[in-house]
């Protein structure tokens, strides 16, 4: 059943993706201010909505493994931490793409942008302590990294609601307002992305969990000749 989903999620997300371009690039309408530019949109904001989920995935199933010690809530945590990263690093680079047009800088130092950067660099120190860490202590440490990170989350989503920066205020669930033909282009990509999402980390999931598989076999089959010798 799994072996069958996953061709059927792959296709479904070729389609959402190819879909979302279409409406990304000519079935929206041309925003009136800053014209084709604009268009950027439909990328950067389902990224920054991708990275947040998966980083909420990654706080929740490292929160299982401090209290279960669960080796698959360690491996979903991984799985969604590196998938975040990339979706987060979208985020980086398209919003000073978007912002030079129209603001004249690549970048500013205020909160929304600040602390998105600062949420890029833990989940990345998060990952550089998993790859390169040797000790029995490390998926307990990530862990506690993990959730430290969680913490920027909501510092980074209500930034501009609560300070003055130089990012738009939101226009989805603020004062603002979008075109229909936007809402509909921003939530096919969305759901492409979620779905894209959802495949990559399925794959991370299996080979994370085949890998320690063959680690612990080789581990016992070592203890086993050194036993034998003995």
């Amino acid at each position: 059943m799994i072996r069958r989903a996953f061709p059927i999620l792959g296709v479904l997300t070729a389609a959402l993706l190819s879909y979302g371009l279409y409406e990304a690039l000519i079935g929206a309408h041309t925003e009136q201010t800053m014209g084709d530019v604009q268009r950027i949109f439909y990328y950067h904001v389902p990224s920054a909505w991708t990275a947040f989920l998966l980083f909420g995935v990654n706080f929740v199933a490292s929160v299982v493994y401090l209290i279960r010690r669960s080796i698959k809530a360690d491996i979903i945590a991984l799985a969604t931490a590196e998938v975040g990263v990339v979706f987060c690093t979208v985020v980086l680079v398209t919003g000073p793409i978007w912002a030079r047009p129209v603001w004249g800088i690549w970048w500013t130092w205020d909160v929304r942008l600040t602390s998105t950067l600062v949420l890029w660099l833990i989940y990345v120190s998060y990952l550089i302590l998993r790859r390169f860490s040797s000790s029995g202590q490390t998926p307990l440490l990530a862990a506690v990294v993990a959730i430290f990170g969680a913490l920027d989350v909501p510092l980074v989503y209500f930034s501009i609601r609560f300070f003055r920066t130089q990012h738009p205020q939101p226009v989805i669930g603020g004062e603002g307002s979008i075109d229909p033909k936007m809402w509909q282009a921003l939530l096919i990509n969305w759901a492409g992305f979620l779905c894209f999402a959802c495949l990559v980390c399925w794959s991370r999931y299996r080979l994370e969990l085949l890998q320690r598989e063959v680690e612990e076999t080789e581990a016992l089959e070592a203890l086993l000749d050194s036993r034998s010798a003995r």
